[in-house]
């Protein structure tokens, strides 16, 4: 019976007793839950490209009042501010030329391809 009552008697290490040490990797848990989360929102989008090094632009509502343009270069993602004023630059030269397609796409010519088309 002296084995049973082991009250007064504590080994140094024996945590049994702690109600929290249950819950104490928790956070943890919760951390690879919410990433794993976030990645799958990702490929659902199937935006895999914020994931990886690969360069990006994206254009939010076109044309319109609210238009944002976001620019992901290498690991830097960064939000450019639309402003609506006229503003006059002096033109330096050409890089390159847009054409729009009948099915309503457009279509990115650099200049130094667009001696041949005509």
């Amino acid at each position: 019976m002296k084995y049973m009552n082991r009250k007064g008697k504590r080994r140094e290490g024996d945590d049994d007793d702690d109600p929290l040490s249950g819950v104490a990797n928790l956070f943890d848990v919760a951390m690879v839950f919410a990433l794993g989360l976030m990645v799958m929102l990702l490929l659902y989008l199937s935006m895999p490209e914020v994931l990886t090094q690969t360069d990006m632009t994206i254009v939010k509502n076109p044309g319109q009042q609210n238009m944002e343009v976001i620019v992901k270069s290498g690991e830097r993602i960064e939000k450019l501010d639309m402003m609506n004023e006229t503003v006059q630059e002096e033109i330096v030269g050409e890089v390159g030329r847009i054409y729009k397609t009948g099915g309503g796409g457009m279509i990115y010519v650099p200049s130094n391809m667009t001696e041949g088309v005509k």
